[in-house]
């Protein structure tokens, strides 16, 4: 491995064979243009801060939350384009011409205002935006879950997400229809809050490590659970949307491929202690971040404020985030390597080694830094050990929960021949119609598809403790929405019931369950909805690997009027509806898919949903 990242390293040209506009669109991340970030954003103060008297180390985040009154308001607009982020040129999806999308910035407490305009045409697709790790308290129809919290935007249509920001730090957002973001349909958030533990001079943003793929989405998908392919690999491995890619590989009648696209690059002053939001935004890979000669110092993971420790490696899985201190001490004429590893014998990659600049502020900019990689421990398929991460609020589990799930997860062909997976034995399919979080607030709680829907209703049971049993030697980063759970344990094996860290166990809303192996999760049941938690590894919840969890059923229709935007039905028709007449049997595996299943009683088939439109309304 070693030798292969020299040679990757050596062969880079740090003259951009193509301008950013080729690479990336509009955006200007990964480009010395790129913005750096205030302690927070201009508003109403109290006690010299947007969000009060409130500290990161005294404040419990989910009872005192504040509200400034302050909107933030964002206009998106996704649509097509060709871009070529390594020098391959491809059909991506860009939200207002750019990719990464555009970073949404807000204070603790503000308003999110996003209108959404999908514009996706040849062909035309349905969309929808999850604002991952958000708790949506008060507003769980915004969610962006489509066939959960609401309807997929149709073509030629909008909708206005009015959410507050309620917990504080770094994420992303994305598509959570199909497999679209893989296709480009992402972004950074960051949520400025209080750090009174913590100092830093520079901001330096969101670095967005992504596996790239050349291949279309939905052939990904369509490969993924088709009947007797292989696995989808990665193509390349991407920092902040940007790397090269040896154009050697390309086939004599493949895509354009240009070499030495560019890589991104970053400034450090010297003296000064800059903070770098790391998140990985990918579809599979597991990605461990490190900087040539530089120590890191972790201060938050996912939206968790954490005790600082300090390390040389961040393993990041899909969906997690992890906030870090790097102090600049090098001479000011320095410039380094910063690098994301996918993890080869954990992930599936072609290329898994991607590179980042970085210029102290007298160094050349236009030579190929001369640093050498540090060395780290990447034999586990998995997160650090629970032992070193210990939330700076101390908010304890209860030590023993109401209820008690156990999920165990196994992969399989089903009755066709199609791989999915599979949780207790049921695999996932929604219906993009009948979002289950809708029907719950209009007090239908029965579910006619079920169990295809995976509904787990806990009633009024106050906490829920849920053991997951991995079956398959591979990976899964579990995600919950609507909550920051306890993780109460993790490993390979069984659990042999003891909790790491109790009281003041790990809090965050995404963690591995290794191959083979456990995770036991646990959390109040204090936000009243219906919540998915599953895989986000795209090719596996488009596989099924999801359940919805139901908390306190009684209390949904409490929660207000649900906007009528949010509640539009999404129609489909079939190109051909004299063999196809039951369009209202139209279900689908979840959310981050291009695939659906045509139902009709105990009979189901498998077709391409780009042979779908919707209808005009």
């Amino acid at each position: 491995m070693g030798s292969l990242v020299n040679a990757i390293v050596q062969s880079i040209s740090l003259v951009a064979s193509l301008p950013q506009t080729a690479t990336n669109g509009l955006s200007q991340l990964g480009t010395f243009s790129a913005p750096t970030f205030p302690q927070f954003l201009s508003g109403p103060l109290q006690n010299g801060f947007p969000w009060g008297s409130r500290t990161a180390a005294r404040t419990n985040p989910y009872e005192d939350s504040p509200t400034t009154g302050v909107v933030r308001a964002y206009d998106l607009t996704i649509a097509r384009g060709n871009i070529a982020p390594d020098g391959v040129n491809r059909s991506v999806i860009l939200i207002n011409g750019q990719f990464p999308g555009p970073t949404l910035e807000a204070n603790w407490g503000d308003t999110f205002q996003i209108t959404v305009h999908n514009q996706i045409t040849g062909p035309e697709e349905g969309t929808a935006l999850h604002w991952h790790g958000i708790l949506q308290r008060a507003t769980p129809w915004y969610d962006g879950v489509p066939a959960v919290g609401q309807c997929p935007i149709a073509p030629g249509k909008s909708l206005t997400y009015t959410f507050k920001a309620d917990l504080w730090g770094s994420s992303w957002y994305h598509s959570h229809y199909s497999a679209q973001y893989a296709a480009g349909l992402l972004g950074a958030i960051v949520i400025h809050g209080p750090h009174e533990n913590i100092f830093y001079d520079v901001d330096v943003g969101p670095i967005l490590l992504t596996d790239w793929y050349h291949a279309p989405y939905f052939d990904l998908v369509e490969q993924t659970v088709g009947v007797g392919q292989p696995p989808a690999f990665s193509d390349n491995n991407l920092i902040n949307g940007k790397m090269n890619y040896d154009c050697s590989k390309i086939p004599a009648n493949g895509p354009h491929c240009t070499p030495n696209a560019g890589i991104s690059k970053f400034k450090f002053t010297s003296g000064k202690t800059h903070r770098l939001r790391l998140i990985n935004a990918g579809a599979e890979g597991l990605q461990r971040f490190t900087i040539d000669n530089h120590t890191m110092t972790v201060v938050a993971q996912d939206y968790v404020p954490v005790v600082p420790f300090q390390t040389n490696v961040v393993t990041l899985g899909i969906g997690q985030r992890t906030d870090v201190l790097v102090k600049a001490n090098m001479p000011s004429n320095s410039a380094v390597f910063m690098r994301a590893n996918i993890t080869a014998h954990c992930s599936l990659a072609n290329q898994p080694n991607a590179v980042a600049a970085i210029y102290y502020e007298n160094a050349d900019q236009t030579k190929t830094p001369k640093s050498v990689a540090q060395t780290f421990d990447d034999t586990k398929c998995g997160n650090d050990d629970l032992t070193k991460t210990h939330p700076l609020f101390p908010f304890p589990a209860l030590a023993n929960a109401a209820t008690t799930l156990n999920l165990d997860i196994t992969f399989g062909p089903n009755k066709t021949g199609n791989n999915l997976w599979y949780m207790n034995g049921q695999t996932f399919r929604a219906n993009y119609d009948h979002p289950v979080f809708l029907l719950a607030a209009a007090g239908n709680t029965s579910y006619p598809y079920d169990p295809q829907w995976n509904v787990y209703n806990f009633n009024s049971n106050a906490s829920v403790r849920v053991i997951v049993k991995n079956n398959f030697p591979a990976l899964h980063p579990m995600h919950l929405h609507g909550h920051n759970f306890f993780v109460l344990a993790e490993g390979t094996g069984t659990w042999d019931g003891k909790i790491t860290g109790y009281p003041n166990t790990q809090r965050r809303d995404v963690q591995i369950v290794q191959p083979n192996g456990y995770l036991v999760i646990q959390y109040d049941t204090d936000n009243p909805g219906v919540w998915p938690f599953h895989c986000h590894i795209a090719w596996h919840v488009s596989g099924g690997l999801y359940v919805n969890l139901m908390e306190q059923p009684s209390k949904i229709g409490q929660r207000g009027a649900v906007p009528q935007r949010a509640n539009e039905p999404y129609l489909l028709r079939l190109d051909n509806p004299l063999r196809y007449r039951f369009t209202s049997s139209i279900t689908g595996i979840y959310g981050l898919f291009e695939t659906v299943f045509v139902s009709f009683g105990s009979d189901t088939e498998l077709y391409d949903i780009s042979s779908f439109r919707a209808w005009e309304r």
